[in-house]
């Protein structure tokens, strides 16, 4: 009870459920994310970022920046950059002050449009997107970054300024817990929703920074590669596919019936060896066109699943 209380104190209050069932990304959910950062020691170490005050080598920081100075350790400073063998020696507490620690900024742009609220497996791909974000969050806070968000529905966003403030947090979760749930009784998203979010994201930024765009970028026309390539001259993008299994792998031979976005019901056949051939080329040209977005305008790409957990697939491309 002491735990549950303490948990609440600095987190917030959590739904009284503790999963959404992969329908939609519960409070619990989002904070039961931060257990796995410790599982993405060498995560942040892939994520190169470069700054107007010098060479930074990771948004994602952890111990391996330039040593500034060392002080007398006072009430507050993290128990982790304590040196112990200066404290040995002079018989005092001594901590470590690293430069740059202020300069760093990571942003999440998590899209949770209708067209996000599809899964087969596991989960849906706007919960596991949230949950990246969450996780995102946590790694970020772990190593003392800013952190902000933008979060968008289709209709509305919702901008977080970034902040290494842990109180932030909580409040960015119930914003994606919130809008996850509602995702289910959304009828259409607009289409000109992620290209919208990617400019007021640019809006946003006053200096170079790094951000996660979490979409499953079924829509990536020119007007979103436009504004996605004016946001990668200013700062470090990774674009993050979010994948459901039954986009590249067709479902099992035989005739489903489907409704099209009339709501005309179609009879589906995947019986035909060629129309799962093509079935799956569509999905990997698809991919392919995100990814030599990526590789000519030196963005990071990564792809999630939501059949897999999250941390087993933090990789880039």
């Amino acid at each position: 009870m002491v735990f549950k209380s303490l948990k609440n104190k600095i987190l917030g209050h959590a739904s009284p459920d503790k999963s959404g069932g992969g329908l939609y990304a519960t409070l619990d959910d989002l904070i039961a994310q931060r257990q796995y950062v410790a599982y993405l020691k060498n995560f942040h170490q892939q994520l190169k970022v470069s700054h107007q005050s010098g060479d930074v080598k990771s948004a994602f920081k952890g111990r391996g920046i330039e040593l500034e100075e060392l002080r007398a350790y006072s009430y507050g400073d993290d128990v982790r950059d304590i040196d112990w063998r200066v404290t040995a020696r002079k018989q005092t507490p001594f901590t470590r002050v690293y430069a740059e620690e202020k300069d760093r900024e990571v942003y999440v742009l998590l899209d949770l449009s209708s067209y996000m609220a599809f899964g087969t497996k596991k989960e849906l791909k706007s919960v596991a997107a949230a949950k990246l974000a969450a996780l995102v969050g946590w790694l970020c806070l772990e190593n003392r970054d800013r952190f902000g968000a933008l979060i968008f529905d289709g209709h509305e966003i919702s901008f977080f300024k970034p902040s290494s403030n842990r109180a932030l947090m909580p409040v960015v979760l119930k914003k994606i817990s919130q809008v996850s749930q509602s995702l289910l009784h959304l009828q259409s998203s607009s289409c000109d929703g992620l290209d919208k979010a990617l400019k007021m994201m640019q809006n946003y930024l006053k200096n170079p920074a790094s951000v996660f765009v979490i979409s499953d970028f079924g829509s990536f026309d020119e007007a979103i590669q436009r504004s996605l390539a004016q946001l990668a001259r200013k700062s470090r993008v990774c674009c993050v596919t979010v994948t459901d299994v039954l986009e590249f792998s067709p479902p099992a031979a035989g005739e489903y019936m489907i409704s099209d976005s009339e709501g005309k019901n179609l009879v589906f056949n995947t019986t035909s060896k060629s129309f799962r051939t093509e079935y799956q080329q569509y999905f990997y040209a698809k991919r392919a066109v995100v990814k030599d977005f990526c590789r000519r305008f030196r963005a990071l790409y990564m792809e999630v699943r939501t059949d897999v957990d999250l941390y087993k697939q933090l990789k880039f491309y």
